[in-house]
């Protein structure tokens, strides 16, 4: 392509419902697109791994004594936690009914919490007569006592079963008894006695053991509702359970197989573990070795706890089962470079290395290659465990990545970046300081702030369809600032990525008059409504346009964290930007064209609090594009009406391309941009195929305001 034609060009037009698109086919980029561009994020925060990406079931399996978070942080970064009784009673009560606990049993788990049976356990049986105490498990873990005078009584908790898709559940019990030597473990209807579906454990002893059974759901047991899973003494006596796991027999390495299935069929590239913020706290080694003997932590960045059960193994097996390539942050907060190499080497060493060889005892004698690491997360803010200056990092990088390149030079390293929004001063001083001594810098563009009640929902709207030009102008800065310190090929990772707008309270009653105050909840646009959509996909146009700059792009997240997947009541549905982002990946390889676009533009009415305090503002093509020549000769297009005044007609000039005549065309589009899927309503906004004819070189579509259309012509 000549130096002189960008790869787009943009001409202001007069007619807001009419656009123009030239593409000049001849005029090629010489990068293609990265695959790298449509990666996902996954972070051990709520649901995003256990009772998301896993396929174990129960709640606080492990018996833990469960923090619950406050929502401030110590000077050090680590979560603060409620003391106060009532507190910890309101928010149990309000997660309880979140996951859909029949009522008449909330108000159970609270009190079984303050008699001394762990979190989100209750009582089965003759209440008055279980007994229950906290224990210690076999590796010092909390473990959970509880005496029973008669057969029947025991522990349970409220669940719900993918019996959508499977009726057989695994379950793992590691046990011991005082007196007494069986359980029944059991699934049970609400308002019955009998179980639908029980085992028998037998052989218990004064020793711990791990005891293994499977239940079965008869086929007349009806999906999508609750379940009590109770673990009952066969005879009076005293038992003491370390962990009880319960999963659905169709997993896959552990894995939900829903989730896998849909993130494998979105050809997802790569997959960046285990944070965000909890990384910061996180010793890798505790998630290695057999489960039954990891220890639960609590989680230093969330609060709650962390069993262990998803550590560096099964993140390898989950990418292997997905097809993606993976990517490892490391904890650069309070751990120790030591521990970071020995990390490295354990994923990369052979199996003759000190590492390599604990890997193979743990059963993968071959390395597992890990190419992608990341030197920390966002440790330039204060929520971090153990953050630190612009040139505390500079130094802590130094150590780092000298300790894991001597474990394997040949991986690559990113550095940890600030938000180019605001984070120059970092940036400088990562550039100056470490130069070429870094592979790639990143960027979590996690922006949006407070925004009050009065705000029209549309300006909100409008405000983040003008951030990726922001992001664009501000990353080219970048660019230019690392070249200029000499780095030969600068990079730019984009690690996290979400749409982060939070609604401010209003002042008075909203509810007296609600039209002074629009903006609700309901019509906030975030990761799960159909906006993060179209974001997304401009944020794919820029990375592509800064090519070779930008080659990775992990959006947060997987599931139920962010934009991407929902798990409730153990179903699996789709955000609207997983949709979009899975059409996209059919740019991947494809080289990019050169195009000319003319379009009316909007403003930004910078109602979005991160956008006022950065000082920035301006306007933006209504419509945005890319066009490519995918690796078999057709001619792919991007098309992005990110307006909001009607729909445009947008008329398409191939230029050096001949066509078959017929176009097929994918788009994604909604009634309102805050709208999305839900579980009772999982499709509602989903992907419409149609096609078109190619006039000779030209063709005319209708683009409908906050739509993503992707076409691809075949040559």
């Amino acid at each position: 392509m000549p130096a002189s034609q960008p790869l787009f060009d943009f001409v202001p037009g007069d007619h807001p419902a009419t656009a123009t698109l030239k593409v000049h086919a001849g005029l090629q980029s010489p990068h293609r697109i990265s695959s790298l561009i449509t990666g996902k994020f996954c972070e051990h925060l709520g649901s995003n791994i256990n009772h998301g990406m896993l396929a174990q079931i129960l709640q606080n399996p492990t018996f833990a004594s469960f923090p619950f978070f406050n929502g401030r942080m110590s000077p050090d970064g680590r979560t603060l936690l409620h003391q106060d009784p009532e507190e910890i009673a309101q928010v149990i009560r309000r997660r309880a009914l979140d996951t859909g606990w029949p009522a008449p049993a909330i108000e159970s788990v609270v009190e079984s919490y303050r008699e001394g049976l762990a979190c989100w356990w209750i009582r089965e049986g003759a209440v008055p007569e279980i007994k229950v105490s906290p224990d210690t498990g076999p590796h010092r873990g909390r473990a959970q006592r509880f005496e029973v005078a008669a057969a029947g009584q025991g522990i349970a908790q409220w669940t719900y079963l993918p019996l959508h898709r499977v009726r057989s559940y695994e379950v793992s019990l590691v046990a011991r008894a005082v007196n007494g030597s069986s359980l029944k473990i059991g699934l049970y209807q609400v308002g019955q006695a009998e179980p639908i579906a029980q085992t028998i454990v037998t052989g218990l002893s004064g020793e711990w053991a791990t005891f293994r059974a499977v239940l079965h759901v008869p086929p007349t047991a009806p999906a999508g509702e609750a379940y009590r899973f109770a673990v009952t003494a066969g005879q009076a006596g005293e038992f003491i359970i370390e962990r009880v796991l319960l999963c659905p027999a169709d997993h896959v390495d552990g894995n939900d197989p829903d989730v896998i299935r849909r993130l494998r069929e979105s050809h997802l590239p790569v997959l960046r573990w285990p944070g965000g913020n909890f990384v910061s706290g996180y010793d890798w080694r505790d998630g290695i070795g057999p489960q039954d003997r990891r220890p639960t932590r609590p989680n230093p960045a969330w609060g709650g706890v962390e069993p262990n059960l998803f550590g560096t193994d099964e993140f390898i097996l989950f990418c292997r089962a997905v097809g993606c390539a993976p990517m490892i942050c490391i904890n650069a907060g309070d751990g120790t470079p030591e521990e970071a190499a020995a990390w490295v080497e354990y994923c990369n060493g052979p199996a003759t290395s000190p590492m390599g060889s604990l890997r193979a005892a743990n059963g993968s004698p071959k390395p597992y290659n890990v190419r992608h690491w990341e030197v920390g997360n966002e440790l330039w803010g204060n929520w971090q465990v153990h953050w630190t200056t612009p040139t505390g990092y500079v130094d802590r990088y130094a150590q780092f990545s000298h300790a894991m390149r001597n474990a394997d030079p040949t991986i690559k390293l990113y550095a940890c970046g600030a938000p180019v929004l605001w984070g120059k001063a970092w940036n400088d001083t990562l550039i100056a300081g470490v130069g070429t001594g870094m592979d790639a810098t990143t960027d979590h563009p996690l922006i949006g702030g407070h925004v009050p009640a009065n705000a029209d929902p549309l300006d909100v709207y409008r405000d983040f369809m003008g951030v990726p030009s922001i992001l664009e102008r501000r990353w080219e800065d970048l660019r230019r600032a690392m070249a200029e310190a000499g780095i030969i090929e600068p990079e730019l990772a984009i690690t996290e990525l979400q749409l982060f707008a939070h609604l401010m309270p209003p002042a008075e009653d909203q509810s007296k008059d609600p039209t002074r105050f629009p903006l609700t909840q309901e019509t906030l646009v975030t990761p799960a409504t159909h906006c993060e959509a179209v974001y997304d996909i401009l944020i794919y146009h820029t990375a592509i346009r800064l090519a070779p700059f930008v080659r990775m792009v992990t959006h947060s997240a997987t599931i139920n964290h962010g934009g991407g997947l929902r798990k409730e009541r153990e179903r699996v549905y789709a955000n609207p930007c997983h949709h979009a982002q899975s059409a996209f990946t059919a740019f991947a390889g494809a080289v990019p064209v050169a195009i000319t676009l003319s379009s009316a533009v909007e403003a930004m009415p910078i109602v979005l609090g991160d956008l006022r305090n950065a000082g920035e503002s301006g306007d933006y093509p209504v419509i945005d594009a890319l066009a490519a020549i995918a690796r078999d000769g057709a001619l792919l297009l991007s098309l992005v009406h990110r307006g909001s005044s009607g729909p445009i007609e947008i008329q398409v000039e191939l230029d050096g391309f001949h066509s078959r005549g017929k176009a097929d065309i994918l788009t994604l589009a909604a009634e309102h941009p805050w709208d999305k899927n839900s579980l009772g309503q999982p499709d509602a906004v989903t992907p419409r195929r149609s096609h078109s004819t190619v006039d000779v070189s030209q063709m005319t579509l209708t683009l409908q305001p906050w739509s993503v259309t992707r076409v691809r012509i075949a040559c």
